[in-house]
C-alpha cells in the first residue's frame, strides 16, 4: 500500500479530482472480500504502477518478488496500436491469466465503471461495449 501511494504521488482521478489512491483502495478492498492472500491484495494495490508511474518491472521484483511483479505486469495495459487493436490484445492477454488476476481486473473494472458512467455518459457507451467484450 505504501509503495503504491508513493508511486502515484499526487495523481488525481480523472473525473472527480480525488486522490488516485482512492481507486487503489477501492480495488484492494473489493479484492480482499474474495481473496485473503496478501500477495493478491498487494497486486491489487499495485495494479496501475507500471502503466501510470515511473516504476519498472525490476523495481517491483526487487521490492515484492517475482510473483507480485508478474501479477502487476499481467494487469498492465502496455499494448501498442490503435484503441481497437490494444483492447483486442488486452482481452487476449487477460484471457490467459489465472483466476486471481482476472478477479483483480473485475474489481478494477467495477471501480472504473461507476466513475465513468456517472461522469462521462458519452464515453461510457464505448467503455461498456469494450468491457462486455472483455
Amino acid at each position: 500500500m505504501n509503495f503504491a501511494l508513493q508511486a502515484h504521488g499526487d495523481q488525481k482521478r480523472k473525473y472527480t479530482g480525488e486522490p488516485y489512491w482512492f481507486h487503489l483502495a477501492a480495488v484492494a478492498g473489493m479484492v480482499s472480500t474474495i481473496h485473503q492472500d496478501q500477495e493478491v491484495i498487494a497486486v491489487a494495490w499495485l495494479h496501475d504502477c507500471l502503466e501510470d508511474c515511473p516504476v519498472t518491472f525490476d523495481d517491483l521484483c526487487q521490492n515484492f518478488g517475482r510473483l507480485i511483479a508478474e501479477g502487476v505486469l499481467a494487469l498492465s495495459d502496455l499494448e501498442q496500436g490503435n484503441r481497437d487493436e490494444r483492447k483486442q490484445q488486452s482481452r487476449e492477454r487477460l484471457s490467459r491469466q489465472d483466476k486471481w488476476i482476472q478477479d483483480i481486473k473485475v474489481c478494477d473494472l467495477m471501480s472504473n465503471t461507476a466513475s465513468i458512467v456517472q461522469h462521462d455518459p458519452s464515453f461510457a457507451k464505448v467503455y461498456l461495449r469494450e468491457k462486455r467484450m472483455l
